[in-house]
């Protein structure tokens, strides 16, 4: 698919647009699959009792690390396809990229130091650091979509010259509150698949509560991008029938609570799972052909084809990515099947 400006598409596509998709598939996965970890984590103080605290970080123990590899793969990709838009995100945002690894490291910590000890006031430090770190790294993923929606201040040489400060505006700010409530969205769905009985109940009360979270920040953020962003919708003027894939991410949406009623609590996974990937796929859309946008000029934004690698290393690329990515699915696969089904805690529990 190569782009030919604001008012048309044309879908043919070409390596730099495939790794465009790629990469975006990565990130798509991760989302998925560490969404509701860090969903959970962000639920996790709701509960007060110590053995549906653990049932909680055990439903997500036996894979919240392996989710991580999908984050590690979509930067290695990055940088390997578009090192430009590496060298640029990853310095220019570099407090942020500290605070989300000091997050990632710190939830990593408290779910393996968490029950290491049986005092109270142990558990429950743990306890907030778990909570604390899930909530600050959906936050900051989201100030970074936010970033890239708004644009960044680029120079001719592509090298960012604003401030950690900078990055953090109101619309950035929703941004983050819109992927914390979907995320916790998420992992609630999440928690009702893997727990039974009261607290599966209890749990099953803030599936709707946090649906209406996230809709109230969705709705929000969409009519300040519709306001303050137009660039965003461009290609969805020039080509209506885009359109279908914010048709499909309210569907998806509105479907959840019908499966959660129904007792189909796979299915209203699956929902959420479909409106991550929609919601994803607005964003690419609406950013195609650009990967960082550069504002106040545009001129020197990263695109598909300024910021990429050579052909060659493109085509070496995919070919490697097609050997190596159904390994990946796999290895996801394997580990799901493995451990479905309710928890249940025993001495091998967190």
């Amino acid at each position: 698919m190569t782009y030919k400006g604001k008012e048309t598409m044309e879908f043919t596509f070409d390596l730099n647009t495939i790794w465009f998709i790629l990469i975006g598939v990565l990130l798509a996965g991760y989302a998925i699959l560490d969404g509701f970890d860090l969903g959970v984590g962000a639920l996790h103080l709701f509960v007060k009792d110590d053995t549906e605290r653990r049932i909680l970080i055990n439903s997500i123990g036996p894979v919240w690390d392996g989710n991580e590899v999908w984050l590690v793969t979509g930067g290695g990709a990055l940088f390997a396809a578009f090192p430009h838009v590496y060298a640029t995100v990853f310095s220019g945002f570099y407090t942020a990229f500290m605070l989300l690894l000091f997050g990632l490291i710190f939830r990593a910590v408290a779910i393996d130091f968490r029950s290491k000890r049986p005092s109270k006031k142990w558990r429950q430090t743990w306890d907030v650091a778990f909570s604390i770190a899930s909530i600050v790294i959906a936050f900051l993923m989201g100030v970074a979509l936010g970033n890239i929606v708004t644009g960044i201040p680029l120079t001719p040489e592509k090298e960012f010259y604003g401030s950690f400060f900078s990055l953090l505006t109101p619309y950035t700010v929703l941004v983050g509150l819109t992927t914390v409530s979907l995320f916790m969205m998420h992992g609630a769905i999440y928690l009702v698949m893997k727990t039974e009985g009261s607290l599966q109940d209890k749990v099953r009360g803030w599936v709707n509560n946090t649906i209406i979270f996230f809709v109230i920040c969705y709705v929000t953020a969409t009519m300040a991008t519709l306001i303050y962003y137009p660039h965003m919708v461009d290609h969805f003027k020039a080509e209506p029938v885009l359109f279908l894939v914010a048709v499909l991410n309210m569907l998806a949406v509105a479907n959840i609570p019908r499966e959660i009623h129904n007792g189909n609590e796979f299915k209203a996974f699956l929902s959420s799972c479909a409106s991550i990937i929609a919601l994803l796929a607005l964003f690419a859309i609406g950013l195609f052909p650009n990967i960082v946008y550069s504002f106040p000029n545009p001129e020197n934004s990263l695109t598909i084809y300024n910021a990429a690698s050579s052909q060659k290393t493109l085509g070496i690329m995919l070919t490697i990515a097609i050997i190596g990515i159904p390994f990946v699915l796999a290895y996801t696969i394997s580990i799901y099947w493995i451990f479905r089904g309710k928890v249940k805690i025993d001495s091998m529990s967190y």
